[in-house]
């Protein structure tokens, strides 16, 4: 039996490394000087971020995020975005106190369950800035 890469997600390559590394490198540069900040979230959160932060009603919620229970039988979600953890890490470890502006930047992987297609994956990369 042939064991494939799931459906929606992607092998990077040796040969595709390097140009992936100077976008991320570029990425982090223009960040940095701009004044923002790194920040590393995690990759599952509880559901109720989500339901909350992107808002229950919508596609992403409803049909696009993979979900289970924990062996606690909390609902978690791993990450459909970067917005809602970093809003939670900047609300729960108390960067309000920091000098204002909090600028933040963030380079993750993020899960949805999308119809497959061309440049569209259910495993992709998101960079994002934060205010």
């Amino acid at each position: 039996m042939k064991i494939s890469a799931p459906k929606g997600t992607r092998d990077i390559l040796p040969t595709e490394i390097a140009a992936w590394q100077q976008a991320e490198r570029v990425f982090a540069d223009v960040c940095t000087r701009y004044g923002y900040q790194e920040i590393r979230i995690p990759t599952f959160e509880s559901t109720d971020l989500f339901q909350r932060g992107v808002g229950d009603t919508t596609d992403v919620v409803q049909k696009e995020m993979y979900t289970f229970l924990d062996k606690g039988g909390r609902s978690i979600s791993l990450r459909p975005e970067g917005t809602a953890g970093v809003v939670r890490s900047y609300l729960e470890n108390g960067m309000a106190s920091w000098s204002s502006p909090v600028r933040l930047w963030y380079n993750i992987t993020a899960f949805r369950y999308e119809n497959v297609q061309k440049g569209r994956y259910r495993e992709f990369h998101q960079f994002g800035c934060e205010v």
